[in-house]
């Protein structure tokens, strides 16, 4: 889904952005509700960037990616991080383009993303480049969404990925259990 969002660009550069794990959800210009084999995803585009919120049986999550004052967690490379059941699985990387492909690849990811059930990408007004989008799958078991902050004016794109998953349980080899042959199991 593509939308132009009803707002100013407020974001200025892409590093203002920071990153929180467990923030209350925020005002939204634009939501996405989905439901992925069991579990409820809300991506949601705020006039500050990102905001993505999962409920499951096991419990919820939700991840900010935007420019809030006063927040003092930089925009990390990576992250990984136990989140009750889950593991919790996030890594960033910042692009900078000259203004030919910038426009190149704004467009790519922008047609990517809002003919993707599983997409939402708000155009802010006053640039065709200027965006945020999510993109969000469940693969394995896992809950997968990627993300793309555009800032055309100093030709940036701030691309995340994100894995949240359930801990898979560790083997252990001193129960007799684990040690019976195939034939004997």
């Amino acid at each position: 889904m593509l939308t132009t969002l009803n707002t100013s660009y407020t974001d200025t550069r892409a590093a203002d952005l920071a990153w929180t794990l467990g923030r209350e959800p925020l005002p939204a210009l634009a939501t996405l509700d989905l439901e992925l084999a069991g579990a409820q995803l809300q991506l949601r585009l705020l006039g500050a960037s990102h905001q993505v919120l999962l409920e499951e049986e096991r419990g919820s999550c939700s991840e900010t990616v935007a420019c809030i004052a006063g927040s003092s967690t930089p925009l990390p490379l990576g992250v990984a991080k136990r989140v009750g059941d889950w593991e919790y699985e996030f890594a960033s990387r910042v692009e900078a383009l000259s203004p030919r492909s910038f426009a190149g690849r704004a467009q790519e990811l922008l047609a990517l993303v809002s003919d993707h059930p599983n997409g939402l990408a708000g155009v802010f007004p006053g640039s065709p480049h200027a965006f945020t989008a999510l993109l969000a799958q469940r693969h394995e078991g896992q809950v997968h969404w990627r993300t793309w902050h555009a800032y055309p004016q100093d030709g940036q794109l701030v691309a995340t990925r994100t894995r949240v998953g359930v801990r898979a349980p560790t083997a252990c080899p001193d129960r007799p259990e684990a040690r019976l042959s195939p034939s004997r199991a």
